[in-house]
């Protein structure tokens, strides 16, 4: 299962793997904006993680991580979104590994600074989509979800995060949770 984390609209993908090949089995975006409370936004992220994990049942989770933006009221914010959606996929026990935008895109294109219209067209050639979806969000969460499988399951180097449960991902983190 593949996200592409935001508190507006959240990008979910789910992929399946049938002779080393994916395929899509799932994609859809969560639309947030009509709800004006942040709590309620990340409720909102928590409760449709689980649903789809528990309709799906994905053996892990990439998700994008966030990238550093100049406004450090919509990073905190981006970040609370990925930990929600981390947090579900711990609940349920399933890895979680996270990837960098530019890291995504050089997974998908080869080219780590692409635009999000080359990396949707690059996965409808790939995945045989026929039509281009309506969000890019929702290419954005196929694209973390096929990067994952590109990467063999498990993240690349050190500086992208992988966590098989709460004890893992507090052992990576020391001082981060107490």
């Amino acid at each position: 299962m593949g996200i592409d984390p935001g508190t507006n609209n959240m990008g979910l993908a789910v992929i399946g793997i049938r002779n080393k090949s994916a395929v899509v089995i799932a994609m859809d975006v969560l639309k947030l904006t009509r709800l004006e409370n942040h709590a309620l936004k990340l409720k909102k992220i928590f409760e449709t993680v689980l649903r789809n994990i528990d309709h799906y049942h994905p053996d892990e989770l990439a998700i994008e991580s966030p990238f550093y933006g100049k406004n450090i009221q919509s990073m905190l914010k981006l970040g609370r979104a990925q930990g929600v959606a981390i947090a579900a996929a711990l609940h349920r026990d399933i890895p979680v590994s996270e990837y960098s935008p530019r890291k995504i895109k050089m997974a998908i294109t080869g080219k780590g600074g692409a635009s999000k219209e080359q990396v949707a067209s690059m996965l409808c050639n790939i995945l045989q989509i026929k039509e281009m979806p309506e969000s890019m969000d929702s290419t954005d969460a196929l694209g973390v979800a096929l990067c994952h499988h590109y990467q063999g399951g498990k993240a690349a180097n050190d500086a992208e995060k992988s966590y098989s449960g709460w004890k893992a991902f507090i052992s990576n983190n020391p001082g981060r949770v107490k």
